[in-house]
């Protein structure tokens, strides 16, 4: 196996605590034979355009030293592939130092998710696992990610924090949570799944279209989702009060809120969207406002290291 990595480090994730940590930690991994070349972001977006150049250098392997929204420009720079592109796969490992790390926690059990010891190891091996990778179609392009799309409760929660709570991670988040509950807004994202030809126009409390089990960290919103099986896991919550979440938010963090009379769950392959408007949308911890219009999955497009 190749091991020379081409490592996007973002400073600031983790509230600064990767721009800290980073240095030591691939000086551990170089000391495990591992080579690496570095390049630190410096503003949202960056990332991508750095992959996007490095693989005009020849690079492959990517390494993600921070959270979600790391990994989520780097997806976002390898696809889609550029015109003329070889089709050669691409592979993802994670030195994980950023806040939420959602998407390793299907994989990482019991270990902690930043031991630099078992990143190289990982490495070393040079087992890598096929990951399927979302693709969402909206009014202004088109976006990737291999976590978590959500829209709703989570997304404004989500949207507030980074309004007005930035920089306080879980802690701004909950916060945003207690904000959100307070104007508690139910409402429908007309869709529909597969084959189906009515359009859901329901109201709910959220909608999310996952790859893999956990967001925030370690919110279990699709405790059924499998990021290698080329489907879809679509979780949705229907229109529960104030007092029924507050009872059952707990179940968020073991998923059994899929077990609540009003929520409901499936494994799909498409989803279509008839929205009026762009609304927010939470997507590997990024806070986005879009018009979103089609989701569709590319089958383990992409290898992963974890």
């Amino acid at each position: 196996m190749t091991k020379r990595f081409f490592a996007l480090v973002n400073p600031a994730a983790g509230g600064g605590k990767c721009g800290k940590l980073a240095p030591t930690a691939l000086d551990k991994l170089r000391a495990a034979g591992i080579q690496i070349d570095v390049a630190e972001t410096h503003a949202p977006g960056h990332a991508t355009e750095l992959i996007r150049e490095a693989q005009k250098l020849g690079h492959r392997n990517f390494l993600s030293v921070g959270g979600d929204g790391t990994s989520y420009e780097i997806v976002n720079g390898i696809f889609p592939p550029a015109p003329g592109d070889s089709g050669e796969r691409r592979t993802l490992a994670f030195l994980p130092l950023g806040t939420g790390n959602s998407f390793l926690r299907d994989f990482l059990d019991h270990r902690g998710v930043e031991n630099v010891d078992d990143v190289a190891l990982a490495i070393s091996s040079g087992k890598r696992r096929a990951c399927d990778v979302i693709r969402l179609k909206h009014a202004g392009g088109e976006l990737y990610y291999i976590n978590l799309l959500t829209l709703g409760f989570a997304a404004d929660a989500a949207e507030f924090a980074n309004q007005h709570l930035k920089g306080f991670g879980y802690t701004g988040y909950a916060l945003s949570v207690l904000a959100c509950l307070a104007r508690l807004n139910r409402r429908a994202f007309p869709l529909r799944v597969d084959d189906t030809t009515e359009f859901d126009r329901r109201r709910c409390l959220f909608l999310a279209f996952s790859n893999t089990k956990f967001t925030g960290g370690n919110m279990m919103i699709a405790p059924n989702a499998n990021s290698a099986d080329g489907l879809i896991e679509y979780v949705r919550w229907g229109p529960i009060g104030r007092i029924g979440l507050l009872r059952n938010l707990h179940t968020l963090f073991d998923g059994t809120h899929v077990n609540h009379p009003l929520a409901s769950r499936a494994a799909v392959r498409e989803v279509q969207f008839a929205l009026d408007a762009p609304v927010n949308v939470m997507v590997d911890g990024e806070s986005l406002r879009l018009k979103c219009e089609r989701l569709s999955v590319l089958p383990g497009a992409l290898d992963v290291i974890v």
